[in-house]
Order: C-alpha cells, then structure tokens, then sequence
C-alpha cells in the first residue's frame, strides 16, 4: 500500500470521526444544557464545548485506528 493511500485514509479517518462526533457532542450537549437548566447565552457556549470534545475526541481515535488499520495486509 503507497504512503500517499495511507495517509488519505487516516484523512479521511479524523475527518468521518469528526463529523460523527461533533453531531454526538451537539445532541448530547444540548440534552445536557436542557437538563442542567444552563442559563441564558451560556446554553450556547456549553454546547460548542460539549460539541468541539466530542469531535476533538471521536476524530482522533477513529484517526489513530485508521493508521493501526493501514499499516495491515491482508
């Protein structure tokens, strides 16, 4: 396998994690938000954290398992 597909495929590992992981993170945050009873603005800056983290995290680990993935022949 050429470097150049490995790297697409770790790419493209962070970047399906992220996504998937930012939606999580916005439907988790604001339940969270809702539950709590965050007030005012604040409700908006929980959820961009919450959402972001859970991004931030999701995108990393389904990276680092595309680069554990891609370094295996079949």
């Amino acid at each position: 396998m050429a470097r150049d597909s490995c790297l697409a495929r770790v790419t493209a590992g962070v970047a399906v994690g992220g996504a998937i992981g930012g939606a999580v993170g916005a439907v988790y945050g604001t339940y969270e938000a809702v539950r709590y009873k965050v007030p005012g603005l604040m409700k908006i800056r929980y959820i961009g954290q919450t959402t972001l983290g859970s991004a931030a995290i999701f995108g990393l680990f389904l990276g680092a398992g595309s680069l554990i993935h891609c370094g295996k022949s079949y």
